[in-house]
């Protein structure tokens, strides 16, 4: 089959792979009905995260059962899933604890931009939905593997809820789903950093009330002149740097929550701040699977629309334009059609 290969920074190619096939009683086979370029990618992309040799690439998968293991019980041959980017039991103690992410017997996907994708553990890893979706409810769908989870976590660690004040920092699509979730979420205030127009615009559609495009410590004081010099109640770190890290712990107020769903690139923290501010941090690679059916019946019902975020679509052969295109910020995110 035809699969995305990383081989170098900036050098991503259509490659030819072996067809996925059961190796373990617990393996499903699903062939795609969409997958996607996530943030994440553009680390190794742009080199910020080494390679060993030609790597494959993606993690956000949907798509029809075609095969199953001796041992699946949950899902079967015909039913359309979605899964998490990390697979996972659902069954050992981390799991039981709500962070399928860091199952024990568990890990991440690394293959799903191809046509067919082989998932371990899919009992505890792939949720089905309640009929085939429409071709239109697929992009959608497909955001609930990583980004419309990603974003709902980020909102939950950091305590979004009714008549909150929150900040999300970062308008790529894990923020502006974030903006979504804490929007579900019930949250009175929410204010996100973008100085991008297109962005911001869906930022609003998303339930965004306030945009501020300073950035560092004077979009900090825009943060505190919004909120009569408190700060926020929940902040979202949804880009993985420094500035991005210190500006939202600035921007919470004091005992405020601030999550963080960016990988970290270089993030340290000082402690002295951290002390005086009373702030809780949580945040880490989200355990999607914990929200799956809470997402998947939001998104059956009408209730929300994640899809959106996509605002490029080609076919998986392009995927090469596809990277181009969200690491110059021509695009929020790409759809891949395998």
């Amino acid at each position: 089959m035809k699969a995305a290969v990383l081989y170098a920074p900036y050098d991503v190619r259509i490659d030819e792979r072996a067809d996925p096939k059961i190796e373990q009683p617990t393996d499903a086979l699903i062939r795609m009905s969409a997958t996607c370029v996530c943030g994440s990618d553009l680390w190794p992309y742009r080199g910020e995260n080494p390679i060993k040799g030609p790597t494959t690439m993606g993690h956000e998968y949907c798509g029809i059962v075609e095969e199953v293991g001796s041992a699946v019980k949950g899902v079967g041959r015909g039913q359309f899933v979605i899964g998490a980017f990390a697979y996972s039991d659902n069954t050992c103690s981390n799991c039981k604890a709500g962070y399928q992410s860091g199952c024990i017997h568990g890990g991440f996907f690394n293959t799903a931009q191809a046509p067919m994708l082989r998932v371990p553990l899919a009992d505890g890893t792939l949720v089905p939905t309640s009929g085939t979706p429409s071709a239109g409810m697929i992009p959608s769908m497909l955001t609930l593997s990583d980004v419309m989870g990603t974003g709902w976590f980020a909102a939950d660690a950091a305590n979004v809820g009714p008549g909150k004040t929150a900040v999300v920092v970062g308008d790529g699509a894990v923020g502006l789903l974030a903006v979504l979730s804490s929007k579900m979420l019930g949250a009175e205030r929410i204010i996100v950093m973008s100085r991008h127009e297109a962005r911001q615009k869906l930022a609003k559609k998303f339930g965004a009330t306030d945009v501020v495009a300073e950035r560092g410590e004077e979009g900090i004081a825009r943060v505190k002149d919004l909120t009569r010099g408190i700060g926020a109640d929940s902040v979202m770190e949804c880009v993985g740097t420094q500035a991005s890290m210190s500006q939202a712990i600035g921007s919470a107020r004091r005992g405020g929550y601030v999550s963080y769903v960016g990988v970290p690139h270089g993030v340290t923290f000082e402690g002295q701040q951290l002390f005086y501010r009373h702030v809780h941090l949580h945040g880490g690679p989200a355990p999607v699977r914990r929200f799956l059916p809470k997402l998947i019946d939001l998104v059956e019902d009408g209730k929300m629309d994640p899809g959106k975020v996509f605002d490029l679509t080609l076919p998986l052969d392009q995927v090469a334009e596809g990277y181009r295109a969200m690491d110059e910020r021509r695009a929020i995110k790409t759809l891949l059609q395998p």
